[in-house]
C-alpha cells in the first residue's frame, strides 16, 4: 500500500510539475508576444487623461451631429468592434468611440466602476477629445445601463439612444453572473497567456467572423484581445453591474427618443431576453424597436440595416 501511495504521490508531483512548466512557458511566451505586438498598437484616436488615467477616444466623420458608441462588457477592442457600423454612418455624422478603462487602447487602472464614475469619465473624455453634446448614444449590451443613466442625469446632453441589443436594468435581476472566484481564475489564465493556445476564442469574435476588418486590423484586434481579455476593470464592472442597474431602475425611464435593435438573445444566459427589451421600449414615449436575425453583436451581423434605420430615426428626431 505504501508503494502505491508513493507512486501516486510521485505521479501527482510529476503532473503538477508539468502544469507549472506549461504555465511558466505560457507566461514567457505571452510576455514576449505582448512586447512584440506593441509595434502595431498605436492608438488611432486621441489619448486623454481622465481621473488620473489615460483613455482613448476615436473620432471620424463630419456633420453637426455626433454619435457616441459605448461598448458592451468585456469587448477587448471597441474601436474595431464597432467599425462595420460607424464606418457607414461617418459619411453623414461625426462619430466617437469611447474606450473605458481596461478596454482597447485605454489604460487598465484601479478605479471604481460605479455608474457615476463610469459616466463622468465618458463625458470628460469626450469633452477633452473635442466633442460636444447633445449626442446620439449607441450603447451595446451592458453599456445600455450607462446610456440610460446618462439620459436620466443629463437629459439635455442626450438627443436619442439607439440601442444595439442593449441591456436594461430588469435584465440583471435574472442575469446569472459568474462568481468572483471563477472570474479571478479565468483572468489569471488570461494574464498568463493561456488564451493564446486557444485561437478559436478570438477567431469567433463577430468583427472577425463577419469579415469586416482588413488583415492588419485583424492582427491589431487579436493583439488587443490577448492584452485585454478580462482585465481587472472588466471584472469590477461585472461585480458592480447589479448595483448600477438597480440605481438606474429606481430613476425610471428617461424621456428621450429610443430605438432598440434586438437580437434573438440565444447567445445570452437570460431567458426571454427579447421580452425584457420589448417590454421596456414599449414603455418609452418615443420608443421603437426592430428584431433582427443576428447575434448579440448585432452591429457586426446587421450593419447595413441598422445604418439605414438609424439614419431615418435620427432624421425624425430633428
Amino acid at each position: 500500500m505504501r508503494n502505491v501511495l508513493k507512486r501516486l504521490g510521485y505521479g501527482a508531483l510529476a503532473i503538477l510539475g508539468v502544469i507549472l512548466l506549461f504555465v511558466v512557458i505560457s507566461f514567457m511566451n505571452h510576455t514576449f508576444k505582448l512586447k512584440s505586438e506593441l509595434s502595431i498598437l498605436s492608438p488611432p484616436g486621441a489619448i486623454v487623461k481622465v481621473n488620473n488615467h489615460q483613455m482613448h477616444v476615436y473620432t471620424e466623420g463630419a456633420g453637426s451631429q455626433t454619435l457616441v458608441f459605448l461598448s458592451g462588457g468585456g469587448t477587448s477592442a471597441p474601436v474595431l468592434d464597432f467599425k462595420a457600423l460607424y464606418s457607414r454612418l461617418s459619411e453623414q455624422y461625426k462619430i466617437a468611440v469611447v474606450e473605458k478603462a481596461g478596454y482597447g487602447f485605454s489604460e487598465t487602472v484601479k478605479v471604481s466602476r460605479d455608474i457615476d464614475t463610469i459616466l463622468e469619465e465618458t463625458r470628460t473624455a469626450l469633452s477633452l477629445a473635442g466633442q460636444n453634446p447633445p449626442y446620439v448614444l449607441f450603447p451595446h449590451s451592458m453599456s445600455g445601463i450607462e446610456a440610460l443613466y446618462w439620459a436620466q442625469q443629463y437629459p439635455n446632453e442626450v438627443k436619442a439612444i439607439i440601442g444595439l441589443d442593449p441591456a436594461i436594468p430588469e435584465v440583471y435581476e435574472a442575469y446569472p453572473l459568474p462568481s468572483g472566484g471563477m472570474m479571478s481564475f479565468t483572468s489569471l489564465g488570461a494574464r498568463m497567456g493561456i488564451t493564446r493556445f486557444f485561437p478559436g476564442i478570438v477567431d469567433s469574435s463577430a468583427a472577425i467572423m463577419e469579415k469586416h476588418l482588413s488583415p492588419q486590423e485583424e492582427r491589431i484586434y487579436r493583439a488587443l484581445f490577448y492584452k485585454n481579455t478580462q482585465t481587472s476593470n472588466m471584472n469590477d464592472e461585472v461585480n458592480m453591474i447589479k448595483q448600477n442597474a438597480a440605481k438606474v431602475a429606481k430613476q425610471g425611464i428617461p424621456d428621450v427618443p429610443m430605438f432598440f435593435f434586438i437580437s434573438s438573445g440565444e447567445e445570452l444566459p437570460v431567458e426571454n431576453w427579447q421580452n425584457y427589451l420589448i417590454s421596456y421600449i414599449e414603455s418609452v414615449k418615443k420608443g421603437q424597436y426592430q428584431i433582427l436575425d443576428g447575434g448579440h453583436y448585432i452591429h457586426n451581423t446587421n450593419p447595413e440595416q441598422i445604418t439605414e434605420e438609424s439614419v431615418q430615426f435620427i432624421n425624425n428626431c430633428e
